[in-house]
Formats: C-alpha cells, structure tokens, sequence
C-alpha cells in the first residue's frame, strides 16, 4: 500500500511493492590509490644521507657523556615509576569502595580533548539500547485484532461460493468513554469485516464494532463494550500516550509494536529514516509517512511507533518489501492522524440527520491532476442556489481541499466528514480557487442546513 513517488514505487494493500533496481558503476570507484608504503620508502630515501652524518657526529662524543645521561635518566625512571604505582594503589583503594556510576541512556557527556593547545568541547550521546522498561509501560495499551470476513467465489458455471475467512492486524488504544473502549487501527485492517475479536495483554478477548472509518487516511477506531470486560482485564490494559511526530528527527530511536503475522505481540526497533515520505498508494492515492527501517510485517498494520519516551509517535501501516529492498517500513504521523481519530471516536450522526452542503461533486484523478496541475481534493461541478455552500461563498469550480481538520482527497472522505455534523452545526471550509491563472487558499466558513425533503 506504500510506494515512492521518487522511485515510482507503488505499494500494494499487502505491503508489497516492487522497485527494479539497475546497477550502475559509480565514478567514485575510478580513483587511483596510491601506496602508504611506496610514499613512505621515497620519504626516508630522501633524507638517509643526512641521517648517516648524523650519525657518525654523534659516535665521535665522549663515552663518560653517555654514561652520565643513562645514569640520570635511569634514576628519574626510579623515581617517577615508584610514585605511579603508589598512585595507582590509593586510587584503586578509592574507586573500589565507591559505587560505580553506568552510562544513562541517552545521556550527553562533554569532554575536552587539547589539539594544538587549544580545548575543543566535544559531546557524545549514548542512545539507549535496552528498551524493555519503555515496551513494559507501553505494552497494555497494544491490541491483537483478528478480523472475520465472508469471500465470494464463481465457478465455471457461475455458482457463487461463500467461504469465511480470517485476517491479524494491530491496534492502540486510545480512549474510553462511559460506555467504550476505543481502539484505532488501519481502515484496511477492519475493512468488509463481519466481526472483529479484540485480543488484549492479559490474554482475554472481547468483541468490536466498527465505530468510524476515514478511507484516505486508512484509519478506523473501533469500539469494545466496557461491560463486555472483567474487572482484571479493566486492571490490566492502559490507554496509550499520543506524542509529537512533527517534532521528530531523522535518526532518532524509535520502536515498533504489533501482532506480527498474527502470532501475537512483538517488538523492534530501529530509526526515523525519513519524514514526510509522500507515497502512492495502490489505488493511486497519496499519503505522507514516517519512513522507518524497524522492521514491520503483516499483522503489525495498526500497531504502535514510538519514540524513546513510551509515546505514540506514528500508526503502523506499510512495507516495502522485495529482493532488493530491506527495512523500508511505513506509519502515519499520529500529529496528522490525531484530529481525524478524535473524529471518529464521536458518535456519527443518522444519515437523515446529518448536514447538507447543497453542492454538486466530481472527484479529480490523477491524470487530471497532472495534466492541468490541480491541486487534490473535491471539485465543485455546482453549487445549489439559496445553499448553505452558497451562503458561505463556496463558488462553482471551487476545490475543497479540508473541511474543518480533515483533510479532502475524495468524494468519500467529504462523505466520511459530514457524517459527524447535522444540520445547524458550523465548521471550516479550506477550497482552492483559479485566480489568473493560479489556485489561490481560502478558508471559509459554512453552517450546515437540513436535507431537502425527496421529491
């Protein structure tokens, strides 16, 4: 489900994507090496004759001269060594009685170290590498999720087949409200699911149902009855902490939890290896990523990227995966996915109920968008007279690119947006507009109507 636009990558909803590579030599490799060796010998043959003069002028001085050195120097050895090792064993006497202090993780020390008499400050940081207090912290807020679905197959003769399946993926959990526990995970997780079955850390499960989904960003939150669980397992699980992604670093340390091919819960970490990394999803969608080289494989969509601080940093989602790719592991930003989870945790409005704009939609594609270099979002084929999109300013040939936090890419995300709004209920309206030529941002506000009664 992930690709590199860059590369022209495009990543299936299995996360496997193929990238042909070519080989290339480089002309870094074409630099003639000379020999340390070879330079040394020329070195010194240009200097032996003034060494053998040398030489023989210091074979002419006086023997009782070299006598007396040796003797002095021999003397301040005696001296100096004696004093060392008496040193050394009134420091080994100290250290051995004080606790030896470890290296804290990621602790910064600041030496100094004199080159040509000058002090430079040079600091080092050691990164943690025992991670088992941040996975124990973390670890009840993490989810298995087995997702059952019915597939359909034809014969040669047109009879259809019905068969039940079952497929793993990971979740978080992120909330509760006085009756839920709310869980979020990937859309194409719990996507034509039947039923879902929630393994928590202690072992016990319990039934879900699908509470929200946004397509374009492939999230979805889940909802488990709080009275569906024991008081030990309301004991043992945790809501899980949700960080910063904007303010990450590449090459910062980061760990990924999920139920990797559906066996249970594992743990790996790596790095950031990139931010924003704008990918082409398979159904020719775009979407920004984390890019990681923690290891992630089927079953971990859903699951958890952290950072060093136990904190929810990203959402697990894709691979890349092939003969000559390794450690290219995907997750949304969780600063990206946040408003749109705090979306789907609400309760959505009855269809009948929900707002009307009062426009008429048509969806761009890719090679509209290309060809007349459009931005992505909704185009407004119409706008309906006496409207609440008219009221708001919203004008024919307008493109909704975001409606309050949610981002528009589609007919249904719009769709999946107002179904959280009814009639009377005010929200932000970002539409992109042609202005001589190019498309100029603005930002508009619209109170939604009802829905005209059916003709």
């Amino acid at each position: 489900m992930n690709g590199n636009e860059n590369s022209n990558e495009i990543i299936n909803g299995n996360g496997i994507g193929n990238n042909e590579g070519r080989e290339s030599r480089s002309p870094y490799f074409d630099y003639t090496t000379y020999s340390a060796k070879a330079l040394e010998e020329s070195a010194l043959a240009s200097g032996i004759q003034s060494q053998k003069k040398e030489k023989k002028h210091r074979q002419s001085k006086g023997g009782f001269r070299k006598f007396a050195v040796s003797a002095g120097l021999g003397l301040c050895f005696g001296l100096f060594a004696g004093g060392g090792f008496y040193g050394m064993k009134l420091g080994t006497e100290y250290f051995s009685k004080e606790e030896v202090s470890q290296i804290r993780p990621e602790s910064t020390d600041s030496l100094t170290m004199p080159v040509n008499g000058t002090a430079l400050p040079t600091h080092i940081t050691y990164v943690q590498d025992d991670i088992s207090d941040v996975v124990e912290e973390v670890m009840p807020a993490m989810v298995s999720i087995i997702s059952n679905y019915t597939s359909t197959s034809y014969n040669v003769w047109g009879q259809v087949y019905s068969r039940q399946n079952a497929s793993s993926g990971s979740g978080i959990i992120v909330a509760e409200n006085m009756n839920e526990l709310l869980i979020v995970t990937n859309n194409h997780v719990v996507n034509g699911a039947d039923a879902l079955e929630i393994t928590f850390t202690d072992g016990s499960t319990a039934q879900a149902i699908i509470k929200g989904v946004d397509t374009d960003m492939d999230l979805a939150v889940v909802a488990v009855p709080l009275d569906s669980l024991s008081a030990e397992t309301r004991d043992a699980i945790a809501i899980a902490t949700l960080g910063d992604s904007e303010s990450l670093k590449l090459g910062e340390p980061v760990i990924a939890i999920g139920n990797a091919l559906g066996i249970g819960q594992s743990v790996t970490n790596g790095i950031v290896s990139a931010l924003d990394r704008e990918i082409i999803m398979e159904d020719g969608s775009r979407g920004t990523f984390i890019q990681t080289n923690a290891e992630i494989n089927e079953g971990n969509s859903g699951g958890a990227l952290l950072n060093i601080r136990g904190e929810v940093i990203g959402i697990n989602s894709n691979k890349i995966t092939g003969a000559k790719v390794e450690g290219m592991g995907y997750a949304i930003p969780i600063s990206s996915a946040s408003p749109i989870i705090a979306d789907l945790m609400k309760d959505r409005i009855p269809e009948e109920e929900t707002g009307y704009m009062g426009i008429t939609m048509q969806e761009i594609t890719d090679q509209v968008i290309q060809m007349y270099h459009m931005p992505q979002g909704v185009f407004v084929y119409d706008v309906e007279e006496g409207s609440a999109a008219e009221a708001a300013g919203i004008m024919k040939q307008d493109i909704i690119v975001q409606f309050d936090d949610r981002r528009i890419t589609s007919y249904d995300s719009l769709r999946n947006a107002l179904q959280y709004y009814k009639a009377g209920d005010t929200a932000k309206v970002t539409v992109m507009r042609q202005v001589n030529g190019e498309y100029v941002s603005y930002e508009l506000e619209i109170t939604l109507a009802e829905k005209p009664a059916e003709q």
